[in-house]
């Protein structure tokens, strides 16, 4: 057995990879935590924080977008900043992040077709973008565990609405575990360092 399997092209590689991926995280603010209802804050922001630990260590570009933070709506929430130290916000009014031209231009930007998204909430600030990328031509996956809505049924029916139009839901650590792919190659020290915080975290 050979200590690690070769390397796929990484731009066309079928999976996800650092460098055929871009993460758009939005509308992670107070006001749509406190709406959530469909999982525990605490649960929900722990795997919100450990998705922005996952972007930086792959170094993913990352789409960070708010909703109406010049009008009085606060900003992104402070752990997950910390985890994205740099990246900037696109501040928007369009409850649908695709309809404002500085987010859409920043995924395009990218260069990339394959398109992460998380956001709050569910139904809303992930489907609708989800629903345009797609018919766009952009490879969608929605981290499934990273995001929430107002109740259950509005976060499994967006989730049911989404799949049907060709999403593919992925979780936190999944979408860690994808990036790095094998143990032997390099940077396999940055994903047990993610699984040390990811289990610890879910402990407490």
């Amino acid at each position: 057995m050979s200590d690690t399997t070769p390397i796929r092209d990484p731009n066309s590689d079928r999976l996800i990879t650092p460098q055929n991926a871009v993460l758009a995280m939005i509308d992670y603010q107070p006001e749509q935590y406190r709406g959530v209802a469909s999982v525990s804050h605490e649960v929900l922001l722990h795997h919100v924080t450990m998705l922005g630990r996952v972007a930086t260590t792959f170094e993913l570009p990352v789409v960070l977008s708010t909703v109406y933070v010049k009008h009085g709506m606060g900003a992104t929430n402070a752990e997950l900043r910390e985890a994205l130290p740099g990246v900037p916000e696109v501040d928007r009014t369009t409850m649908n992040s695709w309809e404002d031209a500085d987010f859409r231009g920043a995924v395009e930007a990218s260069g990339r077709k394959k398109l992460i998204l998380a956001g709050l909430w569910t139904e809303v600030c992930v489907a609708f973008p989800a629903l345009d990328a797609l018919a766009a031509g952009y490879d969608v996956y929605v981290v499934a565990d990273a995001i929430g809505g107002v109740s259950k049924v509005a976060h499994d029916s967006a989730m049911e609405r989404m799949v049907q139009a060709g999403a593919h839901p992925i979780t936190v650590l999944g979408l860690a575990c994808e990036l790095q792919r094998d143990w032997g190659r390099d940077g396999a020290d940055r994903l047990r360092a993610i699984m040390r915080a990811y289990f610890a975290g879910l402990r407490h």
